[in-house]
């Protein structure tokens, strides 16, 4: 399923890094950034989610609501989030559902591949990119899509 800009962003509804449901829906009326990626502790998504802890109040500023999503459980994530002092939640994707929804599923790897979406008030999709895995991302644009 290819996502495009304009569409509504598909709802899902997964555990955070303490194990809480976080459901997409819950928070239509706010912008939402989803920045699904690999692995926890691999050295381009920590550079790519401390590189997020350190803007993290740029994205805040507009009411943003953050979440990474990758394939690792919630006690990684709970670790991973600890270790790095990130604010932002991590939701575990365990077994790729969403993020084939999100169209980065990589089979082959067994993973998510580098996809930022900004999903707006009315839950339409405002904002994609998509990066092989082993390519790390630029999300200077993500900003001026939080509206």
């Amino acid at each position: 399923m290819a996502i495009a800009v304009g569409q509504d962003a598909p709802d899902f509804t997964l555990r955070d890094e303490n194990a809480q449901g976080v459901a997409l829906s819950s928070f239509r009326g706010s912008p939402v950034v989803l920045v699904f990626y690999a692995f926890d502790f691999s050295g381009i998504c920590t550079a790519e989610h401390c590189d997020i802890r350190d803007n993290y109040s740029s994205w805040m500023d507009h009411g943003a609501k953050v979440f990474g999503i990758s394939r690792d459980s919630v006690f990684a994530h709970k670790a991973f989030k600890e270790r790095e002092g990130f604010q932002h939640s991590l939701l575990a994707d365990v077994t790729g559902e969403v993020a084939t929804k999100y169209d980065t599923w990589n089979a082959a790897v067994g993973a998510a591949e580098r996809a930022t979406i900004v999903i707006d008030r009315d839950g339409k999709v405002a904002y994609y990119t998509k990066n092989a895995i082993p390519n790390a991302r630029d999300h200077s644009e993500v900003a001026q899509h939080i509206k």
